[in-house]
């Protein structure tokens, strides 16, 4: 069963301000605006907030923006390759359509939040907290999770290889329509992990068992 998560309460939409961002400092806070169609690049800031804001367009380089506080923000068509979110808190929050390619959410804090069409191949989600997140249809190739508190966690047709998962408790969490070769697990935090009949042979190495396969057929 899908768990429940919580969109963006961003109300009346449309009749968001349209707000250019130059320059970032230390403890900003940006509420109900529309942010669209421009390069953030170079900044270095932390405890940053948006509060009710789309970003729409936006690609964000060369960026350090730890701690970065996002409540009831939507991503659509966003850049946020290598960028660094670091202790970020996240809640309420939408990525639709986003490159995340090396993306550094470490540490971070994830409540109600959607990942969707997005590519987050490297990002970095080590010792993250999430609490009711969904990723669907996302490229997640390489992606770290190590060590994270996955509750309420769901990856839906999601391309996982390679994904590192050492150090995640997988009970209740739902691989088997994601597609992968091999992933990075602990075989003691495997109990309870959901998946197909299709996928069991990726985990045989793991036990270290070998499939003998009869030369006959």
């Amino acid at each position: 069963m899908k768990n429940k998560i919580d969109p963006p309460q961003i109300n009346d939409r449309d009749s968001l301000q349209s707000q250019q961002i130059h320059t970032l400092t230390s403890k900003e806070e940006i509420s109900q605006c529309l942010i669209s169609d421009c390069l953030i690049e170079y900044q270095e800031a932390a405890r940053v907030s948006f509060d009710k804001v789309i970003f729409r367009n936006v690609t964000v380089a060369e960026s350090t923006l730890n701690a970065i506080e996002l409540t009831d923000v939507i991503f659509e068509n966003c850049d946020l390759s290598n960028v660094n979110f670091s202790d970020a808190f996240v809640h309420r929050t939408e990525f639709r359509n986003c490159k995340l390619t090396g993306t550094d959410f470490s540490r971070g804090r994830f409540q109600n939040v959607r990942m969707v069409d997005c590519i987050g191949d490297f990002a970095s989600f080590r010792f993250g907290k999430f609490k009711g997140t969904a990723f669907a249809n996302c490229r997640l190739v390489s992606s770290d999770y190590y060590q994270a508190t996955l509750n309420h966690v769901e990856f839906s047709e999601c391309e996982i290889d390679q994904v590192t998962l050492a150090g995640c408790k997988l009970k209740e969490i739902d691989l088997s329509d994601c597609s992968f070769s091999g992933l990075n697990v602990d075989i003691e935090d495997l109990a309870g992990c959901i998946i197909s009949a299709e996928q069991a042979a990726s985990f045989v190495g793991l036990m270290g068992l070998i499939i003998k396969t009869d030369p006959e057929l």
